[in-house]
């Protein structure tokens, strides 16, 4: 991947340790975790223009530029985050967060458990969005941020920066929720438990201990990752990249990949597995599951969501049958009913989820006008004399 034009350059990863005990809402509780961070642009003095970036399923806190030693390993949103660019690095300060549970280096269950010497593996616990909200709270503590002036994320990072708005209403100006639903349906559940299945009745498996044998169960991984890449992509892009056709000239009446489809996700399956740890994919399909907001509250989204006051942008697009524009028209229609400021956007794209990802200007250009909005709310002077993040490395 190459890095787009106007990036931010070469980055580096930082690393906050807590010690204080984070309490779960599985009922277990975690201490002495880190969690690795990446930030982008200029704290102003009065650390007002901070903006919080969460990930969605398989990204990370590499959110932009690229490293020294891997120019190779650009941000996943590197196209919208830069200066000049939406996301404008000159206007604001940028946070990537590598969630906890994750695999790009916070504390999950590659980490080595304190208690035995060895990888948590299995026994690391189940967290939820909740739980990773929390965590990026005390990080903002860390960084000496008390409100952000906007938390914005795609999919399974849209329903974090809905949560912030309900845990933290007071800790953010505006949340940017792009191709978000309230929760999941019965159906997008479903694919999640396929995707688990395959992972959890691979023999390599080993009830989640497999670090020590110097294996993975990369053969259900590979399969979660395809069943998953399915549900990304809309049927229209798929039937223009790929239709029918074959891989060589005919058919050969096998059980190798014969049409260019087969091929791709077997492909797409294989780098995946190649990368990503099969127990941190358990754990954030479930997250991604647990998420209801109005679960609390008898299904009542605009009761669950009556904390919140922020300002909302929430984006949509048109093929994304995965998390479809009704699903975000009804966390419209619960702030509305909240008298909350809302602008909604439905973008006619024809890429299917991943269209919050790639290069739509009609896309960028609304979360450049919104964000332009929010910088010029900002305090007057928020571009004034730069104040300094923590080091890496520090202890919070």
């Amino acid at each position: 991947m190459s890095p787009s034009a106007g990036s931010v350059g070469p980055v580096r990863p930082q690393r906050a340790r807590f010690d204080a005990p984070l309490a779960l809402r599985c009922g277990r509780s975690i201490a002495g975790y880190e969690l690795v961070y990446e930030t982008y642009g200029t704290l102003d003095a009065d650390r007002s223009n901070a903006i919080l970036v969460c990930h969605a399923l398989n990204a990370s806190h590499h959110v932009a530029g690229w490293y020294e030693d891997d120019p190779d390993n650009v941000g996943w949103w590197d196209n919208i985050i830069g200066p000049g660019k939406p996301v404008d690095t000159n206007r604001f300060f940028v946070i990537g967060v590598n969630n906890l549970g994750g695999c790009f280096g916070s504390t999950g269950p590659m980490s080595i458990d304190p208690a035995t010497g060895e990888p948590y593996g299995g026994d690391f616990p189940l967290v939820t969005v909740e739980d990773w909200v929390e965590a990026q709270a005390r990080l903002a503590d860390h960084l000496g941020i008390q409100r952000f002036a906007a938390v914005m994320g795609g999919s399974l990072g849209a329903m974090q920066a809905l949560s912030w708005t309900r845990q933290f209403p007071d800790r953010l100006g505006h949340a940017l929720v792009i191709a978000c639903a309230p929760n999941l349906s019965a159906q997008n559940i479903a694919f999640n438990e396929v995707a688990r299945q395959a992972i959890l009745t691979d023999p390599d498996f080993q009830d989640g201990r497999y670090y020590a044998a110097g294996g993975a169960p990369t053969r259900g991984l590979r399969v979660a990752r395809m069943v998953g890449h399915i549900t990304y992509l809309s049927d229209d892009t798929m039937a223009s990249k790929f239709g029918r056709q074959l891989r060589e000239g005919g058919l050969r009446y096998s059980f190798e990949p014969e049409f260019q489809i087969e091929s791709y996700l077997r492909h797409q399956g294989g780098k995946f597995a190649g990368y990503f740890d099969a127990n941190t994919y358990l754990r954030i399909t479930k997250a991604l599951d647990y998420f209801d907001p109005a679960y609390e509250t008898g299904g009542d989204l605009a009761r669950a969501l009556a904390p919140a006051r922020a300002g909302f942008l929430v984006i949509s697009f048109t093929t994304d049958w995965r998390f479809a524009p009704e699903r975000s028209r009804e966390i419209v229609q619960a702030l509305l009913r909240n008298g909350r400021d809302v602008t909604y956007g439905e973008i006619d794209a024809p890429h299917g989820h991943d269209a919050f990802l790639l290069d739509d200007p009609r896309y960028h250009a609304l979360v450049a006008a919104y964000l332009d909005r929010v910088a010029r709310g900002l305090p007057t002077g928020a571009s004034g004399e730069a104040g300094r993040a923590p080091e890496p490395e520090a202890r919070a």
